[in-house]
């Protein structure tokens, strides 16, 4: 006899999901230009609230390949040298903003008396890389449950806000292609929201802010072993020698290396001409994964974890992107052309 509970029931909440997820997926085609990933992530965020999700492990385990793997097909679009030119400087850009952040993470949590574990998940998240750097971090510093889900609530309102503030910010400032990119990149939270944004700004910003966001990923390794060892020492220093466990390592990182590579060696031996249709339709493919992975994402704000997450918390994420958000633009607006 088969156990209920192992089988997958479909109902009309599970239909309406695969078919508003089918409906994200059709974005690239020229016939519905309305499936963009905002409004990708405004349905999922409203089949949540509505309490509409179906297939909640298996959407947060999916978001999180397609992202990757979006990402590693957006390197085909993108040659070493632009990886060159704009990697030395965002690395530095990312440390001087990095280092802002956490100070001011400190500072804030002082004075608003924010718990310490969901204080750290907040500054590590603001400072790198959204909803994966809460998760590195967490692992880490042994946080409970509880203190991600208010972290994660608090940087996915954050991070929607500038998949749609910061474009029109960008345009009513007139801001270039690569002055946005470098903007997006640092501002807005996740790999997602900086990719979505800068879509909607133009291919060149595509690039710069995709390029300058994955410099900035590349420090959840160094940011979570700090913390880890941190945390590490307040336990030994209340008695106790709980061992965390290492900082993950952001793999697909090195693989959309690998892909820009493959990328100028293919335009080194047959030529711009040939190589260009290809990268078109990969990076087509990479924006209908994004967009679905924008509404997978969406579908994981749930309203248990807004109530949860208080004014303190929602306080000092939101001081922190605002006050690196506006160093960014002022750095942007006088480094980069």
């Amino acid at each position: 006899m088969t156990d209920a509970r192992t089988q997958t029931r479909f109902g009309p909440r599970e239909i309406l999901f695969l078919a508003a997820a089918a409906y994200c997926l059709t974005g690239f085609a020229e016939w519905n230009p309305w499936a963009t990933a905002p409004i990708a992530l405004a349905i999922g965020i409203a089949l949540a609230l509505l309490g509409l999700t179906a297939f909640e492990p298996e959407s947060k385990r999916l978001s999180r390949i397609l992202i990757q793997a979006s990402v590693v097909l957006l390197g085909f679009s993108i040659s070493l040298s632009d990886v060159a030119r704009a990697g030395l400087p965002g690395m530095v850009f990312a440390a001087a903003t990095i280092a802002l952040v956490f100070v001011l993470g400190f500072a804030l949590r002082r004075l608003l008396a924010t718990d310490r574990q969901v204080s750290s998940l907040l500054t590590a998240g603001t400072a790198i890389c959204g909803g994966s750097a809460i998760a590195a971090t967490g692992t880490v510093i042994g946080a409970s449950s509880a203190s991600i889900s208010v972290a994660t609530a608090v940087v996915f309102l954050l991070n929607a806000g500038g998949v749609y503030a910061y474009p029109l910010i960008g345009r009513a400032l007139d801001l270039s292609q690569a002055q946005f990119g470098a903007w997006a990149a640092v501002g807005i939270h996740d790999v997602a929201g900086v990719v979505a944004a800068a879509k909607q700004y133009g291919d060149a910003a595509l690039a710069e802010a995709t390029v300058i966001k994955l410099t900035r990923v590349l420090w959840i390794v160094p940011v979570a072993v700090v913390l880890g060892r941190m945390a590490q020492a307040g336990t030994a220093a209340g008695g106790a020698s709980a061992k965390r466990p290492a900082a993950p390592i952001p793999w697909f990182v090195a693989l959309f290396l690998v892909a820009c590579a493959a990328r100028t060696a293919a335009q080194w031996a047959l030529g711009e001409g040939e190589v260009a249709p290809v990268a078109a339709h990969l990076k087509d493919i990479a924006k209908a994964a994004m967009t679905l992975a924008l509404f997978l994402i969406g579908t994981g704000l749930s309203r248990s974890a807004l109530r949860q997450a208080g004014w303190r918390p929602l306080l000092q994420g939101l001081l922190m992107w605002i006050a690196v958000s506006i160093a960014a633009l002022a750095a942007v607006r006088a480094m980069v052309p």
